[in-house]
């Protein structure tokens, strides 16, 4: 195996053991708060700055920092490294203080902008104030982390920055289950466990980069060149990076307006989906980038040479070929096992039947847009590695108008053909908050942008010469399909089973059994298929970095 698919597992292996414990974490705030008033509070109040998470510190700045590091790094000039690390942590922890006082006084705006739905007479909007006092200075701990992450990712350092998450989950957890009962309004244990998260995931990563040598030592020069540079690359991916997070927060400030529970459902719903793309699509998207930034920054340093640029084409081929041979089997599972995935981890205490329908609905409809999601995680750092950063904002803006039209579409159709309760007022706003099902359009809506925006990527690669589909790509999209086939076929089979677990009710052990009797029946057909099929373990691997010799540096 390559250096570069045992990055990928430890990255995927420590995402992992982050996602795990999320899945206790929102089983336990399922089990403890279930999917109303409180948990809808909770969500928009966690969701904003996370959403500025995902856009400065894993978005735009992560794909911005991590290209200009490594050309650093590349060029053997240790204190030119130490010089752009602790300028640009200057200059970011002193935007991030203003960022993060205006957020907390600003707080009750933030929340009738990103929850209208939450008006004054509506309890959940003082909740959602009050929560996002408490969370917003997570987005200041959260993006220093990022930094920390980047430096540990580009010295090839991938364990420590993909296991770091999990801080987050265990502090909700001993929230949710020792300060909650403590407390006059018991949701409120979660916005300081967020909080706390935050303090956590950066103390953690400290010791890493001090024993790289690398800790920094904020300085304030915003003047210096990597600085400058970096912060001109950020600009674009603002929306580049994140669009994702862009339409489910959009998805959030429409679903404040449908009947309530449907923010939680969504958030439930996306939590599930998150899992693959977090575990796979995230670590290949990581560990992919500064591989293509090498191979870019090669090509600027041998004059006439070839080899970094066919390296950049089949790291990309092979992430894409990888990236399809498991993010399509994991689509298909999601959409033949959300209910009883469902049953298994949420539907016990305040979590009813009910919710895990709803939810349901919406975890079929984001499973259809999986497969475009990943594939766009591995297109997009084409661009990021050759620091163009305006081709895919320009796209990313697209796929952001495109759902938002397709939101409208979609709840205008689901409107007329659901019925809303006998004796319900018809005027808009009260129609919509008496329909059930409605958050099912949004969903829907965002896994058809994320093909738009997928395509998009992937015509304009084509487009540049950066891009070459690799011989037998029919044959292996077929093969994936027929594999992926198969395994619904065994899905379907074992459909009784798929009943038994809704029936055993609190049997939570019991459920868990006929659960992974499901889910490694599919993984077996589906690998025994590729097997006969003649998919074999050379797929796995990747061709090595051409050397550079100290002569063609020169």
């Amino acid at each position: 195996m390559t250096r570069l698919l045992h990055n990928i597992g430890s990255t995927a292996a420590g995402t992992m053991v982050s996602r795990v414990l999320g899945f206790l974490r929102d089983v336990i705030i399922a089990r403890m708060f279930g999917a109303g008033m409180a948990t809808d509070a909770f969500f928009v109040a966690f969701r904003i700055p996370n959403l500025f998470r995902r856009l400065f510190a894993e978005g735009s700045f992560a794909l911005a920092f991590v290209p200009v590091l490594s050309e650093y790094r590349k060029r053997g000039d240790q204190r030119a490294v130490r010089e752009l690390i602790d300028s640009i942590s200057g200059v970011l922890i002193a935007v991030l203080l203003i960022v993060t006082a205006v957020g907390v006084l600003l707080a009750p705006l933030l929340v009738r902008i990103f929850a209208p739905g939450f008006d004054a007479d509506d309890p959940r909007q003082a909740m959602a104030t009050d929560m996002l006092r408490l969370t917003f200075p997570y987005l200041l701990f959260i993006s220093l982390t990022a930094l920390s992450g980047g430096i540990l990712n580009t010295w090839g350092k991938f364990w420590i920055p993909a296991v770091t998450p999990a801080l987050l989950n265990i502090s909700l957890i001993c929230a949710a289950l020792l300060l909650a009962p403590v407390l006059a309004v018991p949701v409120m244990a979660l916005a300081w466990g967020v909080l706390l998260a935050g303090a956590l995931q950066l103390a953690f990563q400290l010791p890493a980069l001090a024993r790289l040598g690398l800790l920094p030592r904020p300085g304030w020069w915003p003047g210096h060149a990597g600085v400058r540079k970096i912060l001109r690359l950020m600009l674009p991916t603002l929306f580049g990076s994140s669009v994702a997070q862009i339409n489910l927060l959009l998805d959030t400030l429409i679903a404040s307006l449908l009947m309530a529970g449907s923010v939680s459902w969504l958030y439930y719903a996306d939590r599930m989906f998150e899992f693959p793309v977090g575990v796979f699509g995230v670590a290949l998207s990581t560990v992919i980038l500064p591989r293509l930034a090498t191979a870019v920054g090669g090509q600027r340093m041998i004059a006439g040479s070839h080899a970094d640029d066919q390296q950049f084409t089949a790291t990309l081929q092979w992430a894409m070929r990888l990236a399809w041979l498991i993010s399509v089997p994991a689509a298909v599972g999601l959409l033949l096992l959300a209910t009883p995935v469902l049953q298994t981890l949420f539907e016990y205490g305040r979590f009813s039947d009910a919710d895990t329908r709803m939810t349901g609905m919406a975890l079929q409809a984001y499973a259809l847009g999986l497969p475009a999601v990943i594939a766009v995680k591995v297109l997009a750092p084409g661009f990021y590695a050759r620091q163009d950063t305006a081709t895919p904002v320009r796209y990313a803006i697209i796929s952001m108008v495109s759902n938002m039209l397709l939101n409208a579409l979609f709840i205008f159709l689901l409107l007329s053909y659901v019925h809303a309760p006998a004796g319900a007022t018809q005027g808009l706003l009260a129609r919509l908050a008496a329909t059930p099902g409605l958050h099912l359009g949004l969903a829907l809506a965002s896994a058809v942008a994320a093909y738009i925006n997928m395509f998009l990527l992937w015509r304009q690669l084509r487009r540049l010469g950066w891009w070459q589909a690799p011989a037998g790509w029919l044959l292996d999209l077929s093969r994936i399909g027929f594999m992926s086939l198969l395994m619904a076929l065994c899905l379907w089979l074992l459909s009784d089973l798929q009943v038994l677990v809704g029936a055993l009710q609190d049997r939570w052990w019991l459920r868990v059994a006929a659960l992974l009797v499901l889910v490694l029946s599919g993984m077996v057909v589906y690998a025994a298929a590729g097997f006969f099929f003649g998919l074999r373990l050379s797929w796995l691997q990747m061709p090595t970095l051409p050397r550079v010799t100290p002569a063609q540096e020169q």
